[in-house]
């Protein structure tokens, strides 16, 4: 049978917004087009992590959920915005990482829409695409120097520090006060006697992933004096949201993020590391009678995790291949049981929009990774910056891991957006201080400008 939400474009039939919803969605409408461009970040985050999901306006059988209302004000600011022709409206131009992203946004437009050919099918991928190009690029357009990364972290602390306080009092009342305003759960989810707390998310995973994967960049706010009490608060945010949510997979991206710090002392060895991984990867999936993924089910840090459904998935992918590579597979729920439950990223997105979908979300993460370690090596000599840069390498880090577990589809993709937002800043920034040091010396030196070796300008490392 047709999942319900296809046939009837997604989502609910009715609209559902709370009157203290539909106000602060109206006072962030106003602060988005009213505020300086480097405000605007924190009603709009404000706004997108602390209204449930469900919470939608539908109009002519077009769901427009605050997220999506929020994306298209923000597009509007971007259009109507006047930025000097040398600037841009992206930090650092249009790059690499943009461009994956885009194609991976597209292609898995396309395979959906081709997959089902219903016109309410088409509406639903519009609306996907919507949120996913329209989210990203407001947030790399809000988001533009070192600056604003720094607010929009503070920014971050301050919603996990208000859904660590809820989700604390879901563990002990078994009720989540975000139910009250509708478009999300009242009664907690309990499962072998535990409560998952979930706050505003659609569910415990994204939740508990959203603490996570924040953690390495509450870290990095420590090394400000002055903003070392927010980095503190955002730290026992972050680790309430993990520890209540009381699942695995955001224990496993906690940990990635703190095992990534760790490395800070092997910062310039890190191409063997990886390789040594590889390697050792290879060899045990050589030398195991099971494929190398089946250790995902032997994954359980609470005693109530679903390890083997991660397992399956991965699993059923990989002998169901000739059916997904070219556009995905809406068929993928009669591969097993529970297989309707794409909890694994990398998994969603092979089967629901094929080979062409998973290679350029890849590509979005690995140049993500090479832009950050060529920032890296370009500052160099300078500790701080660098140990921004590295707490950015966790953040990325601890997402990949979480990916393994979680299929990000309610407001944990804003934090996905927001993370690559920084991440284009940092490397941008990077290679700008690289090129004016390098006039700098050529001025004092008398050089001409055109015998700099051309890799140390390059606008987008």
């Amino acid at each position: 049978m047709e999942p319900i939400d296809i046939r009837f474009g997604g989502g609910a039939s009715h609209t559902t917004l709370h009157p203290l919803v539909a106000f602060a969605l109206f006072g962030a409408i106003v602060l988005t087009f009213v505020l300086p461009r480097k405000y605007v970040v924190v009603p709009w985050l404000l706004t997108v992590f602390l209204t449930p999901f469900g919470q939608v306006v539908v109009l002519s059988g077009v769901h427009f959920t605050v997220y999506r209302i929020a994306v298209v004000c923000g597009l509007v600011r971007l259009a109507i915005t006047k930025f000097p022709a040398r600037t841009g409206r992206l930090a650092g131009g249009f790059s690499a990482v943009d461009t994956a992203f885009m194609f991976c946004a597209l292609f898995s437009f396309m395979s959906f829409s081709v997959q089902w050919m219903e016109w309410q099918a088409v509406i639903k991928s519009l609306g996907s695409l919507l949120d996913g190009l329209g989210g990203y690029f407001v947030l790399r357009f809000l988001i533009r120097d070192m600056r604003d990364v720094q607010r929009t972290i503070k920014v971050l602390a301050a919603v996990a520090i208000v859904l660590a306080i809820c989700m604390t009092n879901e563990q002990l009342t078994r009720e989540n006060v975000f139910g009250l305003l509708g478009g999300v759960a009242f009664n907690v989810p309990v499962r072998d006697g535990s409560a998952r707390a979930m706050g505003s998310f659609q569910v415990y995973l994204t939740a508990g992933v959203f603490g996570a994967t924040l953690l390495p960049l509450f870290i990095s706010l420590c090394s400000d004096v002055k903003d070392r009490l927010v980095g503190y608060l955002g730290i026992a945010g972050a680790s309430i949201m993990v520890l209540t949510s009381n699942s695995s997979t955001p224990l496993l991206a906690y940990a990635a993020g703190i095992v990534g710090l760790c490395f800070w002392p092997l910062r310039k060895r890190m191409r063997v590391f990886w390789w040594s991984l590889v390697l050792i990867l290879v060899s045990v999936h050589l030398s195991m009678k099971a494929p190398v993924w089946a250790l995902i089910q032997r994954v359980d840090l609470t005693g109530s995790s679903s390890g083997f459904h991660r397992y399956m998935l991965v699993e059923q992918c990989m002998r169901h291949l000739g059916d997904w590579w070219l556009v995905g597979n809406r068929n993928y729920n009669d591969w097993g049981s529970d297989m309707w439950d794409l909890s694994n990223q990398y998994v969603g997105c092979a089967v629901t929009g094929g080979l062409a979908t998973l290679v350029t979300f890849i590509l979005v993460i690995s140049r993500s990774f090479g832009r950050l370690g060529t920032a890296r090596r370009l500052v160099n000599n300078d500790r701080k910056r660098e140990w921004s840069i590295w707490c950015l390498c966790a953040a990325l880090l601890s997402h990949v891991v979480a990916y393994f577990g979680v299929n990000y589809f309610d407001q944990m993709q804003v934090a996905w957006y927001a993370l690559l937002a920084m991440i284009s800043v940092a490397a941008s920034e990077a290679a700008l201080s690289r090129r004016c040091k390098v006039r700098e010396a050529l001025a004092l030196n008398g050089n001409e400008w055109t015998a700099v070796n051309s890799s140390l300008l390059e606008t987008n490392p």
